[in-house]
Parts: structure tokens; sequence; C-alpha cells
């Protein structure tokens, strides 16, 4: 059992729900719909009487022609009969078209809420939780209570027959009926029973699934680096342990949803054979008639099916209830970053000034240890430092991917954390260490960052870049398919396209996670020609992996543990002789000129 359920614990932002709470949640979907909804009610109701009218109007019609022999009312009857069954035919459409479609809205809704939620979280919350588990949320778990939401009207429809049918054993025999209604709580209490553990396997059944979503993702998103390594089989021998799982815990979904409706028919076999005992008693005490008798049997038949179903369903619904669980789950998690205010940001002047910044991910990992450092509007500094330094962390605290937990960080002046987070981010152009293109032309990607500009901006900006030359190496100009993730291009190209995005989105502060990728020469003149363009009017932060970016950076802050220990200019730090100088040993000299050009006439 523990080897089944490995790897299926709750995400740490789950809640537990009670289903008072969770069926207030779901109403508040509901509500835009009243009309539809208040007409789909009418319908059941009329279905319901319709569908208990047919078996009281052919046990009446039977008992008449007994007594009688007429060839009218017999065509009466088949008429009436074929009426009540094209009046339930129509209810039953009517129904169940706007459940359909009211389902679809709220599940369209839902699902809206929870990318929306999942959109809006910091980069904080997707390295400490599987994109591929919130995409299972966002699709399969939404599209779940849809369709128990739609079988919840037929048990609707099922009640209210239940309502109609117990009037009608009322009228035939009291003293039976009640008998009968003494009986029902047994069922509803066994029913009961099932429903804590019909939720518990349902909830388990919708890790499982998020598992398996993740699975896939992560293998469709790698396969290229499992092909290098020729490691296929690999990747399906870890979906096939996941799949496998997924199959044992569905199966035990399947045997307790599969159980329940049998325990509570046998029940109400039980049931009904005691009231024909005692029924049949009465029928030759002369108390009931046998007709009577009969009527109400049958009658009975079809008043214990709705009730068992309802019954059924109550433990059923806890699928529905427990995909709605882990929606509102995703929905309610709460982000890291917290703003203070909402304060629009119009045109920044780029004054970034850290002061006593403490920064860690986590309480084992402190990053920054009182942080400071001011960078000036307009100027350019490139953070160097070997790995866990610590600059890629300062640039996430600018973006507000993360947040800090002691110390200022303000920006012209004013707290970070009283901005509007989506017009000060408008003011960032950010570029990662491996650029992201979306599957598209290389126009719609360099236009991603600003929908407004023309394909003439477009066209312009990219033609300053080495007078457009590298354009001319894609296939179709700016008309290029990049393919997924930009695949169809080269890194070099990659890295152009995202800094063309940059300068048409003209933003006031840029962060570059500078890519470590080896590009050619022609390339990388092109690259820093970019460079050079977005650092000229505007501040910028620079995690700099080559030579040409450092030296062209008006300030280099080296970084040791999160904490600054050298900084000034190139030459400067050259001549300390420090650590800045032993980082120019270990990662740059080999692309400096002298170095080349010794190693060229050796």
């Amino acid at each position: 059992m523990a080897t089944i359920m490995r790897g299926l614990d709750a995400e740490a932002y789950d809640r537990q729900y009670d289903d008072k709470e969770l069926v207030n949640r779901i109403l508040d979907y509901f509500k835009p719909h009243r009309r539809k909804l208040i007409i789909t009610i009418i319908a059941i109701l009329l279905l319901a009487l319709s569908s208990a009218a047919f078996p009281i109007l052919v046990a009446r019609g039977v008992d008449v022609m007994a007594t009688q022999d007429d060839d009218a009312f017999i065509l009466l009857l088949a008429g009436a009969a074929f009426v009540l069954g094209f009046a339930v035919w129509i209810f039953n459409w009517i129904r169940r078209q706007l459940t359909v479609e009211i389902i679809a809205d709220v599940v369209l809704a839902m699902r809206a809420d929870a990318f929306t939620a999942a959109a809006q979280q910091d980069l904080s919350f997707y390295d400490e939780f599987s994109s591929g588990r919130v995409v299972s949320r966002i699709t399969s778990d939404t599209q779940e209570f849809g369709e128990v939401i739609i079988i919840s009207t037929d048990v609707i429809n099922q009640l209210f027959s239940s309502f109609i049918l117990i009037i009608v054993l009322f009228t035939i025999n009291w003293k039976l009926t009640l008998i009968v209604l003494a009986i029902t709580p047994f069922i509803v209490v066994v029913a009961m029973a099932f429903r804590r553990l019909a939720r518990r396997v349902t909830r388990q059944s919708s890790r499982a699934m998020g598992e398996v979503n993740k699975s896939i993702q992560e293998a469709v998103t790698g396969i290229r680096v499992a092909k290098n390594f020729r490691q296929e089989q690999a990747i399906y021998d870890e979906f096939t342990q996941v799949n496998e799982q997924t199959y044992h815990i569905n199966v035990r979904r399947s045997l307790v949803m599969a159980n329940i409706f049998p325990t509570l028919a046998v029940l109400g076999g039980i049931a009904t054979a005691a009231i024909v005992f005692f029924g049949g008693l009465s029928a030759a005490a002369g108390v009931i008639s046998v007709a009577a008798w009969y009527l109400f049997v049958s009658t009975l038949d079809r008043f214990w099916f709705p009730i068992i179903n309802l019954s059924a369903f109550w433990s059923q619904v806890q699928q529905g209830l427990a995909a709605a669980e882990r929606v509102f789950g995703l929905i309610d998690s709460e982000p890291a970053v917290h703003q203070t205010d909402d304060q629009p940001v119009t045109d920044l002047r780029g004054e970034i000034r850290f002061n006593k910044v403490c920064f860690r991910y986590s309480e084992q990992e402190q990053v920054l240890r009182e942080f400071t450092l001011t960078i000036q509007p307009g100027e350019s500094v490139a953070l160097v430092g070997h790995t866990g330094a610590g600059k890629s962390s300062i640039i996430k605290l600018i973006a507000r991917f993360y947040e800090f937990q002691e110390g200022e960080l303000d920006i012209d002046g004013h707290d970070i954390r009283s901005f509007n987070l989506e017009s000060f981010r408008q003011q960032l152009g950010i570029v990662s260490q491996v650029p992201f293109l979306f599957n598209g032309t290389v126009a719609e990607n360099i236009g991603y960052g600003r929908p407004e500009a023309t394909d003439a901006e477009i066209e312009m900006m990219a033609n300053r870049i080495g007078e457009g030359e590298w354009l001319e190496t894609l296939p179709d100009g700016l008309q290029s398919e990049v393919g997924e993730r930009g695949g169809r291009l080269s890194m070099g190209q990659r890295q152009l396209v995202a800094l063309t995005r940059v300068l048409v989105q003209n933003p006031r502060i840029f962060i570059l996670d500078e890519a470590t990728a080896s590009v050619d020469p022609f390339t990388e003149s092109q690259i820093q020609q970019a460079l050079d363009m977005i650092m000229a009017d505007r501040s910028s932060i620079i995690i700099a992996h080559r030579l040409s970016t450092v030296r062209s950076a008006d300030r280099i802050i080296v970084l040791d543990r999160g904490q600054i220990i050298e900084e000034g200019s190139h030459e400067q730090l050259m001549t300390q002789s420090g650590h800045y100088a032993e980082l120019y040993d270990t990662y740059f000299r080999h692309q400096s000129l002298d170095y080349i050009n010794s190693k060229a006439f050796r």
C-alpha cells in the first residue's frame, strides 16, 4: 500500500474544505446562470411528475380494464401513455441541454480562475511545485467536476420522483408507507458510511493523474536531452511506473465506487421483501386489496430505485467535491510576493537601491546578507562571481519574482513593494540565460512585450542590429517560424530575437542573465551591438559571462556569498589583483584578444 501511494502527498498549498464550504463556493459559480437554472429546475420537476405519473396511469388503467371491456378506453389509455412518454422526452431534452450549457460555462469560469491563479504565482511557486500537477488541476480536475455535476441533475430528477411516489404510496396504504420510511434511513446511513472513503480514494486518484501529467510533460519537454543520452527507455520506464501506480489507485477507487450501488440494492431488496411479506399478510387478512397491494409493491420498486441512486450518488459526489477541492486549493494559494500598495508606474528614472537586504530561499539557504547597493539612473552594472554568489537572486528580487525577508529595496526612492506589479514590470526588460521563444514567427516574438507595436516598428528595430544582416540567415526573415521554444533557431539567433524584443519594448530597466552558449564571432558582435543599444540610455543589471559585456559595463560588482567584495571598472579591478583578477583568469582571459593571438602564433 505504501508503495502504491508513494509521491501522492498533498501539495503544501492544498486545503481541507468541508462539504458545506465547497458547496457554497460551487454555488457562487452558478449564480450568474439563475434564469437557466430556474428553467432547468422546472423541467426537472415536470420530468419527475411525468415519470411518476406513467406507472400510476398504467396501474389504474389496468385496474379499470379488469372490470370493463372498452376499446375506446384502451385507445384513450394508449394515447395518454404516448403523451406522457413524449412529455418525458421533451422535458428531459430541455433539462439536459440547459445543464450542459450551464456546466460548460461554470467549468470555463472555474478553469479561468485556476489559470489566473497559476499565472499570478511567483517563480518560487514553480520552483517548489510541479507545473504538470498544476496543469492537471486546471484541466482534468475541472473536467471531472463538470461531469459529476451533470450526473447530479439525474439524481435531482430522481429525488423529485421519490417525493411524488411517496405521496402515491401514502394514498395506497399509509401503514405500509410508514414502514418504508422507517427503513429508508438505514439505507442512507450505509451510503453515508461510504462518503469519507469515496472522498479519499477520489482525491488519491486525482493526485495520481497529476503525477501522470507531470511525467508526460517532463518527458516531452526533455525529449531532446533523453535522445542525446540515449535514455528513451529510461523515460519510458519512469512513465510506466507512474502509469501503473495510477492504474492500481484507479482500480481501488473503482472497487469502492462499484460496491456502493450493489450494497444499497441488496438493502433495498431486503426492505422490499419485508414489505411484500407484511403486505401479503395484510392482503390475505382483507386489510388491503390484492390489486392495491400489487400497485404498492410495483410503485415501491420505482421508489427504491431513485432512493438508492440518491444514496449511492452521495458517495459519487465526493468525486466532484474532491476535484473542486483541488481546484479551489490552487485558486486560494497565496503568492509569496506581497505588495503593500498598488501605485501605478509610468516612467521610471531607473535608480535602484538595496539597503541591508536579506534574502533566503529557505531557512537553511541564506543568499544575501544585509546586501547594500545603489545603481544610478542610466548606469550599467555587471555582476560577476562564482556560482551561488547571489547574482541571479539580485535580479530576481528587482523583478519581484521573489520576496526578500529583511531590508529595503527602492526604485526611484519608492518601496518596490508599493508598485502595481503589472505596470512596474512593463518598465522592465528581461532576457533570461536561455531565451524563451513562443511558437510562432520571429516578428510575433519580437512584438510579444509590446503587442501594439506595428510591423514597421518591429522591422525597423530588427534592422538596427548589424544593419539587419542577421535576418538574412533566417529562411523567411521576420516571418520565419521559430518552432517550439525557438528550437528551429540557433542559440545566437534566439538571443538576437530576445534582445530585439527588449528594444521594441523600450523599458527603463534592463535585466540580462547573459547566456553562456558559445556563438560565432559575427553573431557575438551583433549581440554586443544590441546590448550596447539597450544599455545606452537605461539602467542595466547584467550577469556577465562575456568579457566584452563586462568591459562595456560602467561598473563591475564582484560578489561572494551574498556580499560585495570588490567594485569598479575592469582596469581598476585588474590592478587590485584581487578576487576579480582570479575570476578573469578563470573565466574571461581566454576570451581576450591577446590570449587568442598568443594561442594563434604558437
